[in-house]
């Protein structure tokens, strides 16, 4: 193709990891002097970095397949990803795929379909459309949870060094970056890819590492689970420079019984503790999670626990899953399968009461200052730009000429079910990477 018409198109499903790894390909692609295809033009390339989490997930992945198989005839199409990995044949017979690539080949993808061209390396500078940029720490999964099929197509735990997680932290930064989050798919997994014979590193030393990069302003910890937070680690964030009062810690259910099913390595009590360490040394923490309804066996009693929860800990965010069977994994095999009609109704249930506990949650902040880094603007809403504070509340301001990317003290006036509202009282900092303010 001609040089003037190297263009590119990448579809990204799933999780922050799989995010992680379709941006690296992005820089890589633009190294190499291609562009973003826009509507309307035929890229060179197109890559689709698929997911297999649930039945949805998996469909998703074929459509996006086809539709570019479809908008971009000729192109290189490769796919990777989870389903790629799961059901490689299949998407080999997709019309339009060229290359489909197992996920122990990510990282190479480009070489594959490249071979005689000099690719940088894999990893990420930019983080497209984004003011937070995810790194990516860890990859694999050894926890066989029963309903989860990510540790047969993702592989075993392994890890990268903090070295080289720090190398690319700092070129985030210089890239003007404020806000960081380490991902991965297990990160409590975390172990720093050591030589044999050297102790381990862990994720709390990782994170007092990274806290420590001159010009990081806020640094998150991505989905962990709660008996991965001992006290050391805990004391990293609360204690930490730059570390946000916030968590995603994983429910998956409320009630013992399923949790137990599920093979989850901790209990209704654990988890309950583990967010009351952390509010007593911080009142202000805030907590996010993942919640499955609907796995084999669950009775209205074990869902009355899971929204029990719910209702104590007042999460800011849930994210919720029904249950979607998994071929080879355990909990496909497990009988007293729960009705798609129930499933249906404890998902809105779940789905109603997380909006109410948020709500209940922010609504004790109004008449607050507190910091936002402004994030995005929504064509519905013109006069206005959304932000998170540290422990990960959803704000509205005016946009009287604010940019994405820029830290706002902000005083808040009223809750709402889209977020708090505020009044802009001092601008922090432009959103360039040069200033200092902390």
């Amino acid at each position: 193709m001609e040089e003037n018409n190297k263009k590119f198109k990448i579809v990204t499903l799933g999780c922050r990891t799989n995010q992680y790894e379709s941006q690296a390909y992005q820089d890589q692609l633009q190294a190499l002097g291609y562009t973003a295809a826009t509507d309307g033009e035929t890229a060179e390339i197109c890559i689709v970095n698929t997911c297999t989490v649930t039945e949805s997930a998996d469909s998703s992945s074929r459509h996006e397949i086809r539709q570019l198989a479809r908008k971009h005839p000729g192109s290189k199409l490769v796919v990777t990803g989870c389903f790629a990995e799961r059901k490689p044949e299949q998407v080999a017979q997709i019309e339009g795929v060229t290359h489909v690539v197992a996920n122990r080949d990510k990282e190479n993808l480009l070489s594959k379909v490249y071979p005689d061209s000099e690719l940088p390396e894999f990893s990420v500078k930019h983080f497209e459309a984004h003011t937070r940029a995810f790194v990516k720490v860890q990859d694999g999964c050894n926890s066989y949870c029963t309903y989860c099929i990510i540790p047969y197509v993702r592989g075993r735990s392994r890890s990268r060094t903090i070295e080289d997680i720090i190398r690319e932290v700092e070129t985030l930064i210089a890239n003007g970056f404020k806000e960081i989050v380490l991902t991965g798919i297990n990160i409590g997994d975390f172990d720093g890819n050591c030589p044999e014979g050297q102790t381990p590193d862990r994720l709390v030393d990782l994170v007092k590492a990274v806290d420590q990069i001159p010009g990081l302003k806020r640094l998150r910890i991505s989905s962990i689970d709660p008996d991965e937070i001992d006290d050391e680690l805990m004391n990293a964030v609360i204690h930490g420079k730059n570390t946000c009062k916030s968590m995603h810690i994983v429910l998956q259910s409320g009630s013992n019984v399923i949790l137990k099913r599920m093979n989850r390595k901790y209990t209704r009590q654990i988890f309950l503790e583990t967010v009351d360490r952390l509010r007593h040394a911080c009142p202000d923490f805030s907590f996010t999670t993942d919640i499955i309804v609907g796995f084999p066996g669950e009775t209205d009693e074990d869902f009355e626990d899971t929204l029990s929860v719910m209702r104590e800990v007042k999460f800011a965010k849930v994210h919720m899953f029904p249950y979607s069977e998994r071929p080879r994994t355990r909990s496909a095999l497990m009988p007293n399968k729960v009705s798609q009609e129930v499933i249906k109704a404890r998902k809105q249930e779940v789905l109603r009461l997380s909006e109410q506990v948020a709500y209940e949650m922010r609504a004790s902040y109004v008449g607050r200052e507190v910091t936002i880094l402004t994030e995005s603007e929504d064509k519905n809403r013109p006069e206005e730009i959304c932000g998170h504070t540290d422990n990960f509340m959803t704000v509205w301001v005016p946009n009287t000429g604010f940019q994405t990317n820029q830290l706002l003290k902000v005083m808040l006036i009223a809750n709402s079910p889209d977020g708090l509202i505020g009044t802009v009282t001092e601008p922090l900092c432009a959103p360039s990477h040069s200033c200092n303010c902390r």
